[in-house]
Parts: C-alpha cells; structure tokens; sequence
C-alpha cells in the first residue's frame, strides 16, 4: 500500500481557505438574490407611479448588475466543482454555439452592446457532448469576449469544420474575434486567467479540446466524435 502524503501546513491553510471561500460565495448569493428581490418590487412600484424613464433605468441597471453577479458566483462555485459529463450522442454544437452567442445575459459588461456577428454555416456540427454543462462553458466565454470587446473592432462568433492529417477525427472550431489586442505574454495569462475562462477551459478539456487566448481571439477547439 502506498503510503500517503502528508499534508503540508500551506495545503492544509489552502484548503481551509477554499472551504471558507465557498461558504462566503453561498451568503453573498443569498445576499444577492435578497437585494434582487428588492430591487425588483422597486422596478413594479415605480412601473406603477409612471415614474420617469431615468428612474426605471437606473434600477434595470441596479437589476442586470445584480444578475452579473450572482452569474459570477454561480461560476467560481461550479469551478471549484468536480467536472462530471453526461455526454449525449449527436448533440448538435451549432444550437449551442448561437444560443451562447444571442443570449442577452452574456452581453451585460464591456463596450459592446449589441449580439454577435454569427458566421456559422449551416450542416451537421452533431458529437458526443455534454450540452448542459457545455452551453455553460460557451456561455462563460461568451461574457469573455464581450468583456474584452474592441469598440473599434466587428465583433462576431464563427465555427468552422477543420480536417488535418494529425487528428483523428475532425475538429469543431470556434472563434471569438473582434476583441481587444493583446500583444505581450502576460497580459495574454492575464485575460485568460478570469474564473469564466478557467471554468470554460476544464470542461473543454473534459470533453477532449483546447482553449487558445491569441491575441484577438478566443479560439475552442473541439473534436467531433459520437
């Protein structure tokens, strides 16, 4: 029998520190969702009174804000998770793609407002994937990109079907473009290091695939088996 590691005072410090995280993300999510419902009785009662426009949309602000956060805990806590796949035979990708990219809750930060530009083609982008846990990584890029959004640049989402003699199997690749540059090494660590990325690139990994930070450019990478 091998015998185990002893725990070292800075691990055993690390995981008490993880624990106790955990426990202050679950309060602040309670905290949250308790101011959500305050603020929403105060969107009703000034639709009520016909309150003035900048009125309601200083509590839309207050609203989508707390939404963002409440996202942003749900994720760090689903990171900090075991990732555990059900993945399903002939999921279409395609679906899961454009739903990340038009959902209105992935676009609430950054200099862009509006949808992605979708240039996905149609035709059979169908594998074996986990389409919960998968729509959740998309979705978690998703709100990457729109966060590192260029106010100068086009924004879109692409995928593309790619066919080489070093793969198996044909790969799915995704693509974020139109995001800010970022040319020196660290600042590259830094914009994939936010807790969406890390989240997005377990349960790419899981699912046998690759997620690239380049330069403008978030790129996945995902291989199309059933």
């Amino acid at each position: 029998m091998k015998p185990a590691t002893a725990k070292t005072p800075e691990t055993t410090a690390l995981e008490d520190l993880g624990r106790a995280t955990l426990r202050i993300v679950h309060d602040l999510k309670n905290q949250l969702n308790g101011l959500k419902l305050y603020a929403t009785y105060l969107r009703k009662r000034l639709e009520r009174e016909d309150s003035s426009s900048e009125q309601r949309e200083t509590v839309e602000k207050l609203i989508a804000g707390l939404n963002r956060a409440a996202r942003d805990l749900t994720i760090l806590v689903r990171y900090a998770q075991p990732v555990e796949l059900q993945q399903q035979p002939d999921t279409d990708l395609r679906k899961i793609v454009l739903a990340a990219a038009c959902d209105p809750a992935n676009r609430g930060s950054g200099s862009l407002t509006e949808a992605l530009v979708c240039d996905i083609p149609d035709g059979s982008f169908a594998g074996a994937f986990d389409p919960h846990v998968l729509a959740d990584a998309l979705g978690a890029l998703t709100r990457e990109a729109f966060g590192r959004a260029a106010s100068n640049n086009p924004q879109s989402v692409s995928l593309r079907m790619e066919r080489t003699e070093t793969i198996a199997a044909p790969e799915v690749v995704i693509e974020w473009r139109g995001l800010k540059t970022r040319t020196q090494a660290a600042e590259l660590r830094a914009e994939g290091g936010s807790v969406h990325a890390a989240f997005a690139a377990r349960v790419i990994t899981a699912h046998g695939g690759r997620l690239e930070f380049d330069r403008d450019v978030i790129r996945v990478s995902l291989p199309l088996t059933n």
